[in-house]
């Protein structure tokens, strides 16, 4: 009868601990899935900060804070121009966009996030551009991909497209 009751309390101690590991097996997961969807929250607030001041560089003609938003490995890619690479890129974009184009100010409209921001998130939405007179002159779509860097998220590849045809075409 002893060895019935402890071979019982034994199978029920197995039994606890199987359960005890095969809980702390899920909360592990629980924090290893959650971790991404903090990281990814947190790309699309530095987003969301970044594209706050972004056309803010056009209304106050101030190229550097303009710079501040790309990492300096970038690649703006504009329609109907060779893609703009590296840490010279974001000036050289600047200075076209401001005094050959005109540009003043501007919007984005972010609609969706992509990625688990472990590194590297796609945004994706619509743009529209203002000149001197905050008459719309454009408005198209974009994609950019965004780098996690020392310095915070930084756009990494930025493509955009216009929703109007070059003039010519």
């Amino acid at each position: 009868m002893k060895t019935n009751q402890l071979v019982s309390l034994v199978a029920g101690v197995a039994i606890a601990l199987v359960i005890f590991f095969l809980l702390q097996g899920c909360k592990e997961r629980e924090r290893v899935h959650a971790q991404p969807t903090r990281t990814l929250e947190e790309a699309r607030e530095a987003i969301a900060a970044s594209n706050e001041v972004y056309f803010q560089a056009f209304v106050k003609g101030d190229s550097s804070l303009f710079i501040e938003r790309y990492a300096d490995d970038c690649c703006i890619m504009a329609p109907g121009m060779p893609a703009l690479c590296g840490p010279d890129a974001a000036r050289r974009f600047f200075r076209t966009a401001y005094d050959d184009i005109g540009l003043r100010n501007g919007k984005f409209i972010t609609t969706e996030v992509y990625g688990l921001g472990d590194g590297y998130v796609v945004e994706e939405g619509l743009w529209q551009s203002f000149g001197e007179n905050q008459m719309m002159f454009d408005d198209g779509k974009f994609l950019v991909l965004w780098k996690k860097t020392a310095k915070g998220w930084k756009m990494f590849r930025d493509s955009f497209s216009s929703n109007h045809l070059a003039p010519g075409q």
